[in-house]
């Protein structure tokens, strides 16, 4: 199956919402969700609007994962788009560059075209499977560190606080045997430098529109994806959000062991 079409749609589409987005930050309106402790604007409802129409056009027949307008819809389809209209809206709310808009092609359960552009920044990462990833056209790769002592390692923090002596171990056993911590306040974004080498590796707890885009990208960029702990048979890891994890290939064991030791101390 040609995938180019998808991906010449979700790049279109995530620039429009880019530039959508840019329009409406100098007159914000916010609200939270869930359970007040999530914020949106109008300007993730505009830019998830703007996408989910052009798909529906485009390709009538398809599913739609989307963070604002079908958070529940059902993930096992032939044709999936999953989409996040903006990664890193705390950022876009307080006037920060890390934001993303996050597009990703799904057929029978596999990433196979993504998209996450910053339009802030003017960066556009891509990637179609088996192809290659790029960023503004050009190539990427992710790096070659082999030493978790000399390791940048990005993460992110929840915005339920239950799992925050969970966050703080792994923290404390990152910083323990690993260079820094960095902390963009973009999933999406965090994965993509790790494709190109910006940081050599990330983990955290997202939601599937979060880093549906950004672990083609990576992986396609040669980096490993995976999760702290072993999946339950039948899972699907291109779908499974909670403890994922994106390394150089060389960090990925090392960093996990970490990870799950981390874990095991607070279960202790």
């Amino acid at each position: 199956m040609n995938y180019q079409p998808m991906l010449d749609l979700a790049l279109d589409l995530a620039q429009r919402a880019g530039d959508e987005i840019s329009r409406q930050r100098s007159a914000l309106q916010i609200n939270f969700k869930y359970d007040g402790s999530e914020l949106v604007t109008q300007a993730d409802v505009a830019a998830d609007h703007l996408i989910a129409s052009g798909i529906q056009q485009a390709f009538p027949d398809h599913q739609l994962l989307s963070e604002e307008l079908g958070p529940d819809n059902p993930m096992d389809c032939e044709h999936l788009w999953i989409i996040d209209p903006i990664d890193g809206t705390v950022n876009y709310a307080h006037g920060h560059y890390n934001v993303a808009v996050s597009i990703a092609y799904y057929h029978n359960g596999e990433a196979r075209a993504a998209v996450v552009h910053n339009p802030f920044l003017n960066e556009t990462f891509t990637a179609l499977s088996g192809a290659g990833a790029w960023l503004n056209g050009q190539p990427i790769h992710c790096s070659d560190k082999d030493e978790l002592r000399r390791a940048i390692v990005a993460t992110g923090f929840p915005y339920q606080k239950d799992t925050i002596p969970q966050v703080v171990a792994r923290v404390a056993t990152v910083l323990t045997h690993c260079a820094d911590i960095r902390r963009l306040g973009s999933a999406a974004l965090d994965m993509c430098w790790v494709a190109c080498g910006r940081v050599d590796a990330y983990y955290e707890n997202v939601k599937p529109w979060d880093f549906a885009a950004a672990q083609l990208i990576a992986r396609e960029a040669g980096a490993r994806f995976g999760h702290i702990h072993a999946l339950p048979a039948g899972q699907n890891p291109q779908l499974e959000s909670r403890n994922i994890m994106v390394t150089a290939p060389a960090l990925f064991e090392p960093l996990q062991q970490l990870l799950q030791a981390a874990d095991q101390s607070v279960d202790a």
